[in-house]
């Protein structure tokens, strides 16, 4: 997938999968994996962006079989944004559908 696509979906994809549960970032990164390839390089600075933007929160939770680890959860304010996205991401993928089959909005065009 292109990249500038891919950074255009991260925001959107990272706080839907937080909303429907607190995670930590290798778990996040794995989730989106199976959409589309994404490296744990690229989401710490997007929970960054997030956290810094109100959007997360996070915590630290000790684990006795390793390192402790960071967990994200959304904020009031991350699930007004994450609405936000998702609804600006309807109405564009009903527009590139659109263009797509030839249907460009105006009828003269054709």
């Amino acid at each position: 997938m292109n990249s500038q696509m891919k950074r255009g979906t991260l925001e959107m994809c990272a706080l839907s999968i937080i909303c429907r549960g607190d995670c930590y970032g290798y778990e996040i990164v794995n989730r989106i994996s199976g959409c589309m390839e994404m490296t744990e390089g690229t989401i710490y600075p997007l929970m960054k962006r997030l956290r810094d933007s109100d959007l997360i929160d996070s915590y630290i939770v000790e684990s006795p079989e390793g390192p402790a680890r960071k967990y994200y959860k959304i904020t009031e304010k991350g699930i007004q944004e994450l609405g936000r996205l998702v609804s600006e991401w309807k109405e564009f993928e009903v527009s590139i559908d659109k263009l797509l089959k030839g249907e460009y909005g105006n009828d003269n065009e054709q």
